[in-house]
């Protein structure tokens, strides 16, 4: 794992709880949340269960990302990113993320990641490049459309999200390809 801080430069936001039925904070990400696309096998590329709570009482929406920080690159590598989650939403269920975004509310909808394909891609670390962080978080809005377009980046919904923070909820899981 490198230093990167996804959230260093960021404004500081409060937090609140997300939780898994799958995915723990410090632990090894399931077989489903990793990628049989990128060639892991028993990958299944599916999104993970999210139940989040309290969020402030004047949040207007949520966004969701999943980010590795530790990708080899210079910017990391999104898998995935949902934006204008309505306010009265508090979970998704496991596979949300598929390719038509089945399991996510009504007005809600997935950026491409960077492998450019709107839907989850789970994670597929280089074998032997060491643990990854993936990092899961779930963004309160002050703002009901956060103003990105459905074929706009990651990294745009971010630098939207920052002007309209109010409090964030991650849970940071790992995941690791051994060299051959």
């Amino acid at each position: 794992m490198n230093g990167n801080d996804p959230f260093a430069g960021l404004p500081v936001a409060p937090a609140f709880t997300v939780t898994s039925t799958g995915v723990r904070a410090g632990e090894a990400l399931p077989a489903a949340q990793m990628s049989g696309m990128f060639g892991v096998p028993g990958g299944e590329d599916r999104s993970p269960q999210l139940s989040w709570s309290g969020a402030p009482e004047d949040t207007q929406s949520y966004a969701v990302t999943v980010y590795d920080p530790d990708a080899p690159t210079q910017s990391g590598f999104w898998h995935w990113a949902v934006a204008n989650i309505p306010a009265d939403v508090t979970d998704l269920p496991e596979g949300a993320g598929d390719d038509s975004g089945s399991g996510l509310p009504a007005g809600a909808f997935q950026l491409p990641n960077d492998a450019r394909l709107a839907r989850f891609i789970g994670a597929a670390p280089p074998a032997g490049h060491g643990p990854h962080r993936y990092v899961i978080t779930v963004h309160a809005l002050d703002t009901p459309d956060i103003d990105v377009p459905a074929d706009g980046t990651p990294a745009l919904l971010g630098f939207n999200i920052a002007s309209h923070i109010l409090a964030r909820a991650t849970i940071t899981a790992t995941a690791e390809t051994p060299a051959p």
